[in-house]
């Protein structure tokens, strides 16, 4: 197969957003006013290959970029587990663009289901009003029978399902008329991808179409929940924390339930749970929160190229091993000094919604996700010896470490490094999503240092 084509979507560029209030008081409803041009026929190509063939789409969400294909033919979904080589019991996520849309998942295919009763879970409906469109998705009991090809759910009675936070990707699912299946779009047990890039690098020569809508604005997956399960339950951390979960009526007593390390012994109920993932072809080193700095130089014996990435505490290895070249980005130095901490923001204008100058916090986070990312770069550092190091420093913030974390993995693994060390952050205090950066970590890595006594 060919290389896939990259087909750049500026949302910017779409046309005009304008919200009006539901009738359920769910989630606001939303609508485009399309402009025509280039973006427009770049995502009503992709929206139609994804209605009419079974090969995924590369597309980008608020999290990470989605490998996504009609939710309701198990030849579509089959094509997704085998562009990213990923084990058929690892169940799916469905992206939707509607609370319609959703409602009409969980009703059974045959119509059987005949009463008034809302399909949605009554658990759910403050999860929904607080985050969606946004990072989280919640897990839901799959009628008999269902809509859904059954390799969406691995098999099991609950599927999970999301209403991402980006307005490409919504207009996406719209225009394609279905229901979107759509786990990372990288190489399985690969690092997440983050950029467009990223895609092309794993499994461009096994799809056809990615939507290059620049760098994402979350950085890591969703959070997976379950309020099916008595206490409801967080199955995957990631972009909603377990702190702004507990302030949500019939979830102040959620509990954790999910490992730092892969759960080998069980089906896994949600993606993420059980497999090696977020896995550099570099080895990785994590350094947790608190433990004291490498020594990098004697590590030239075991390792001759040696990547960093930085967060809070550590100090530059350029200030006791050599001087730093700092790579350009677009005229910026990418360094500690200039206070981008590894990213370059470009706060364009979203587009203003039609009407009421009120918008609501569902409205405000849409027009969020247009605003634009770039990914870290890497300073080398120039050394006495024999040692070659790469830096890659993301800041003290932890949503910039989040948002630039699997880029920095992929970058290190770009300059040919042998080992990857990486500092921790603190995962324990905090309304933040430190939680799911050091669940990613501890995946990734191969070998861990810890405080004394832990």
């Amino acid at each position: 197969m060919k290389s896939a084509d990259l087909l750049p979507v500026d949302p910017h560029k779409l046309g005009r957003i304008s919200f009006s209030p539901s009738t359920d008081g769910l989630v606001d409803d939303w609508n485009i006013e399309y402009e025509s041009g280039s973006h427009l026929e770049s995502l009503s190509r992709a929206a139609s290959e994804l209605a009419t063939t079974s090969t995924p789409v590369a597309f980008p969400t608020e999290t990470v970029y989605g490998l996504g294909a009609d939710a309701t033919r198990s030849s579509a979904v089959q094509a997704i587990f085998a562009a990213k080589g990923r084990p058929a019991d690892n169940p799916l996520i469905v992206h939707i663009h509607s609370i319609p849309q959703l409602r009409s998942l969980l009703s059974p295919q045959d119509g059987s289901r005949n009463d008034a009763t809302d399909p949605i879970p009554a658990i759910y409906k403050p999860l929904i009003q607080r985050f969606w469109p946004g990072p989280l998705t919640i897990i839901l009991p799959n009628p008999s029978p269902s809509v859904l090809a059954s390799e969406v759910t691995a098999s099991l009675s609950t599927f999970g399902a999301r209403m991402p936070r980006s307005i490409l990707a919504l207009a996406l699912i719209r225009l394609a008329g279905v229901p979107l299946a759509a786990p990372s779009a990288n190489a399985s047990t690969r690092p997440s991808p983050t950029a467009a890039e990223h895609v092309y690098d794993d499994i461009g020569t096994r799809i056809h179409t990615i939507i290059d809508g620049g760098p994402c604005e979350v950085g890591v997956e969703s959070t997976v929940v379950d309020g099916l399960s008595s206490p409801p339950t967080i199955l995957r951390p990631g972009g909603v924390t377990v702190e702004e979960l507990r302030r949500c009526p019939g979830w102040e007593n959620v509990a954790v339930g999910y490992k730092d390390a892969g759960e080998v012994d069980l089906k896994p109920r949600a993606p993420g749970m059980k497999y090696r993932h977020y896995s550099p072809k570099a080895r990785v080193v994590l350094y947790e929160a608190g433990t004291q700095a490498p020594d990098v130089q004697k590590m030239a014996e075991a390792d001759r190229s040696v990547g960093i990435i930085r967060t809070k505490r550590w100090k530059s290895a350029a200030g006791s091993s050599g001087d730093a070249e700092m790579e350009q980005n677009n005229g910026t130095e990418i360094n500690e000094s200039n206070g981008t901490n590894g990213f370059v923001h470009h706060a364009s204008d979203p587009l203003p919604p039609a009407g009421s100058d009120q918008i609501s916090s569902q409205r405000a986070n849409l027009l969020q996700s247009l605003t634009q990312h770039q990914v870290p770069h890497a300073s080398h550092i120039n050394t006495s010896g024999s040692l070659d190091i790469w830096e890659i420093d993301l800041g003290p913030d932890t949503k910039g470490v989040a948002r630039g974390l699997f880029s920095a993995l992929r970058e290190l693994d770009k300059k040919g490094v042998s080992v990857i060390l990486v500092e921790g952050i603190d995962d324990t205090v905090g309304d933040d999503i430190a939680a799911a950066v050091m669940n990613r970590l501890r995946k990734a890595a191969e070998s861990r240092i810890k405080l004394d006594g832990e």
